[in-house]
């Protein structure tokens, strides 16, 4: 029986693809003034399949924050075929990414009323995020959610998730056991698997028309094989817990 549910932050609670596309088409047409839908979503598809594992290098605390950044706008910048960036060119694409990502994000319509339902059935609830403290404190204050415990972030440890510590303390800071807690996530790898490897009930949110592709593992029947719990909605879960 579950007492308590972590959530993931981006992509789980709130809509960061769509905030990502926002940003990511407003910084890159400084690049590439005549950029088309098309091409914009040819560098969102870059940035979301990271197919460098630049920002799972800053996860597991080999790399910077910046330099994962720019190494990923780097790869954009292939990928669209734009001529070799310079340093102002990449100071002006994180100024720009900044300014019009903030101005983009917004909670999912399933997310208040989920963490709402869940609250009323006595459910301790929590976040954990691979992103740093500061701007997840400012998402979850734009979004409505600020009243939700930012349990561990990449400042925590200085690694993110799938490492266990990092669902551990989670748990430690609800005071509630890992087998007593839910984890719910919309990246089956990082999030799903790495909380059941933890100890903890891992459950992928695989919003339709969601996925990332490239390297990202995103099969359900492989991820219910294993034991990994599978919705589309955060509104199934609540009925979801009770039947486990």
């Amino acid at each position: 029986m579950s007492r308590a549910v972590v959530f993931d932050l981006d992509d789980t609670l709130v809509d960061t693809r769509t905030a990502f596309a926002a940003a990511i088409d407003a910084a890159t047409r400084l690049l590439d003034p005549d950029l088309t839908p098309e091409r914009s979503a040819v560098a969102l598809a870059s940035w979301r399949q990271d197919l460098g594992g630049h920002y799972r290098a800053y996860t597991r605390g080999t790399v910077g924050y910046w330099e994962q950044r720019e190494a990923r706008l780097r790869e954009i910048g292939r990928a669209l075929g734009l001529p070799g960036l310079g340093a102002d060119d990449v100071e002006a694409w994180n100024e720009a990414f900044d300014l019009a990502f903030a101005g983009a994000w917004a909670p999912f319509p399933d997310a208040r009323p989920t963490v709402d339902r869940l609250r009323e059935d006595g459910y301790e609830i929590g976040v954990v995020t691979n992103a740093q403290t500061r701007v997840q404190e400012l998402k979850l204050a734009a979004t409505g959610l600020d009243d939700l415990p930012l349990l561990v972030t990449m400042d925590t440890f200085g690694v993110g998730k799938p490492a266990p510590e990092v669902f551990l303390e989670a748990c430690r800071l609800l005071g509630v056991e890992p087998a007593e807690t839910a984890y719910v996530g919309d990246e089956l790898d990082t999030d799903a698997r790495g909380a059941m490897n933890a100890g903890l009930r891992g459950m992928w949110l695989a919003r339709p028309g969601r996925r990332r592709g490239g390297h990202h593992d995103e099969d359900p029947e492989g991820a219910r094989a294993s034991g990994v719990a599978v919705l589309t909605s955060l509104t199934e879960l609540p009925d979801l817990l009770g039947a486990l």
